[in-house]
Parts: C-alpha cells; sequence; structure tokens
C-alpha cells in the first residue's frame, strides 16, 4: 500500500510559514527581478540576493522559480493561450513537472506564484519518481480539464531517463483507455528540447521551456480557478 505524500519538507513551515519569512522572500524577488531585468546572470543573481537577505537552500529555491526578468515575464504572458483556444488543438504536456507540481498541490506543500503567473512547487524528480497518493487524483484532475477544453488530442511527455518513467507512462496510456480520452504518452530523452521545439501548444512551468516555446496555457492556474482547489498558496509578489 502507498501511504507517501509530496507534502512539505521537515523545516518549511520555519522558512515559509510566517509573514516576516513571506515579506523577506518578496523583497528577494524584487531585487532578482531588478538584476535579471538589467542582464545579470540567474545562479549569480540568486547567490547575491540570498546572501543578502540571508535565505536558506529551500527560499532560493522557490526566489529562482519565482523571479524573472521584465523581458522573461513580458514574452511569457504575450505566448499564453486562454482555455477557449486550446478546442481542437493537440497539447503537449510536461509530464513530471505537472504531475509533480499537481501532487504537491494536493499534498498541501507550499505553492509559490511567480512573477510571470506560472505555479511551481519545491519537489523535483532526482533520477526517480515514485507514486503517491494524490498521483491518480492529480491524473483525474487533467483528464476534467481535457474534456473541458475540447482539445483533439494531449501528448504527455517523459523524461526517458528517469528511473519509473516506463511505469507512470503506463499508467497514462491504462488510464486514458479506460476513460476513452485521446492521449497519447511518450518516453524522451530531452523534452525539454522537444517541449520547446514543438510547434504545438505546452503545458509546463519550467522556465527556459516557456521561454523558448511558441505558445503555453497556464493549466495549474485554470485548475486552480475552475476546479477551486485549495492551495497552500505564496504569492511571491505584491498586487
Amino acid at each position: 500500500m502507498n501511504n507517501r505524500n509530496r507534502g512539505k519538507n521537515t523545516g518549511d513551515d520555519t522558512l515559509f510559514g510566517s509573514e516576516k519569512q513571506i515579506s523577506k522572500l518578496k523583497l528577494a524577488v524584487q531585487d532578482m527581478q531588478y538584476l535579471l531585468t538589467r542582464g545579470y546572470a540567474e545562479k549569480a543573481t540568486s547567490e547575491l540576493v540570498g546572501n543578502r537577505y540571508r535565505l536558506k537552500t529551500r527560499q532560493i529555491q522557490a526566489l529562482r522559480g519565482a523571479a524573472a526578468s521584465d523581458i522573461q515575464i513580458r514574452g511569457r504572458k504575450l505566448k499564453q493561450l486562454n482555455i477557449s483556444d486550446l478546442k481542437d488543438q493537440t497539447i503537449y504536456l510536461d509530464g513530471f513537472n505537472v504531475l509533480i507540481l499537481l501532487e504537491s498541490l494536493l499534498s498541501e506543500a507550499y505553492i509559490f506564484e511567480g512573477l510571470d503567473g506560472c505555479f511551481r512547487d519545491l519537489s523535483g524528480v532526482h533520477g526517480t519518481y515514485k507514486r503517491v497518493n494524490q498521483t491518480q487524483k492529480a491524473i483525474e484532475l487533467v483528464s476534467v480539464f481535457f474534456q473541458k477544453s475540447y482539445a483533439q488530442k494531449l501528448v504527455w511527455i517523459f523524461d526517458q531517463p528517469v528511473s519509473n518513467s516506463g511505469r507512470i507512462k503506463q499508467i497514462i496510456l491504462d488510464f486514458a483507455a479506460d476513460h476513452n480520452l485521446n492521449w497519447e504518452a511518450e518516453l524522451q530523452f530531452s523534452p525539454d528540447k522537444i517541449l520547446a521545439e514543438t510547434s504545438g501548444i505546452i503545458i509546463s512551468s519550467d522556465a527556459w521551456i516557456l521561454d523558448h516555446c511558441k505558445e503555453w496555457f497556464n493549466l495549474i492556474a485554470y485548475m486552480i480557478e475552475e476546479e477551486k482547489l485549495f492551495v497552500n498558496l505564496i504569492q511571491t509578489y505584491n498586487e
């Protein structure tokens, strides 16, 4: 029996659970946006800002996910589609990125809304993917979205080198067969490159993919609003 969750790490409440820590993160994101906009490299910028605000490793991880330059934010917004744009289209979905983010959200882990309007978590694959209690629910949520979107086809793309990628691919295909969904699932050695270069619509919250893709849809933002999902949300900027 699977009792795993993709929830908070020990210590996350200390790092993200107080107004003081959230205010500090917002200031750090603001500073990083300023420096990125002026052409500073992401890694050096996050280290500089992290040192200034004495951020811990996971806070710096949240900072990197949330911040972007003005040009990046504008570029991503210009390519972002509405749900009505998906009708009769083929959608390419960043498998582990979306699945793990949804599992984290459903596990009530901290979710961070970045300057680009994307939602990101602090989990990762780290070479091996393991199913958790929320995996089935996450797949079900994607199927609800797919039916509401009237998209023609959904293609899940997973990293082939990740252990258990073949297993989750089969779970997706079995679910699609059981529910009569026009889904495909692929294992690829360079999924980011494939998603970035496809002429189709992509779903991902990966910053590099969003900067290089042709068009994208903000699935998590849509789901949170449409399905009234509870989110342990940290907004990393002031309105």
